[in-house]
């Protein structure tokens, strides 16, 4: 598995996190909870970028979510070895060597235990939002039965067009939020999505001119482009998973 320079290219937001990271089964979550009552048997899981939960960035977003009503858990299924925020738009750092320890075989175990210990404490349903590698782990849930309701930003790793066909087929209602420049889902992807679901009431997309891939959770806001383009991305999610789920 090998991704490009775009996967860690970006910007570190500035914020305080506060949710807070519970261990589970051996697997670190970072938490975020309404501050309000919630349906406890719901759970959006967020599934983070190859940063994981050290950048702040997606612990923010998380945390976005749950100000909008969601029980959010964001696994660590980066097994305490993400990505280092210093390597944080890097030319230098061996993302080949990374990805090297970072297969499934070894990622998908701990977010499989997150998931049990969720229903365990009494969840019922499962949605899921993911960015960059988190999208492929989304595909792979929905394509498992396992989420009531998708979300993907700029997903990696999506095979064209067999993943979409095998999707379409589980009749979950998936958004796919896309951009204009975006090597690992770039613009015949997009296209290939919108022929093979042309029909499908359960799939919707976005697209986000003057973005590029990883610009809904490391995009430089001061951009005008990428700032329309994160804040659109993160209130069409919010929509979608409140019509949904």
């Amino acid at each position: 598995m090998s991704l490009g320079k775009c996967c860690i290219s970006g910007v570190k937001h500035e914020g305080t996190p506060v949710g807070s990271i519970v261990d589970y089964d051996g697997t670190a979550v970072y938490e975020s909870f309404p501050s309000a009552d919630y349906d406890k048997t719901k759970a959006l899981l967020f599934l983070p970028d190859v940063f994981g939960i050290g950048l702040n960035n997606g612990k923010l977003l998380a945390d976005s979510f749950a100000a909008e009503g969601f029980a959010v858990y964001v696994p660590d299924y980066l097994n305490g070895d993400p990505i280092p925020e210093g390597a944080l738009g890097s030319p230098d750092f061996d993302l080949g060597a990374w990805f090297g320890k970072h297969g499934p075989d070894v990622t998908r175990p701990p977010l499989d235990k997150v998931i049990a210990a969720l229903k365990a404490k009494g969840v019922t349903s499962f949605a899921a939002t993911g960015y960059c590698l988190g999208g492929r782990y989304v595909a792979d849930l929905v394509l498992e039965d396992v989420l009531k309701v998708a979300v993907v930003a700029h997903p990696s790793l999506i095979k064209i067009p067999e993943d979409l066909e095998a999707i379409k087929k589980h009749s979950v209602p998936f958004l796919w939020n896309t951009c204009e420049v975006d090597s690992y889902f770039p613009p015949e992807a997009q296209a290939a999505a919108d022929k093979v679901f042309a029909d499908d009431k359960n799939y919707k997309r976005t697209y986000w001119k003057g973005c590029s891939h990883g610009y809904s959770v490391r995009g430089d806001v001061s951009n005008p482009d990428v700032k329309a383009g994160k804040e659109g991305t993160f209130e069409a999610s919010v929509k979608f998973l409140k019509e949904n789920f």
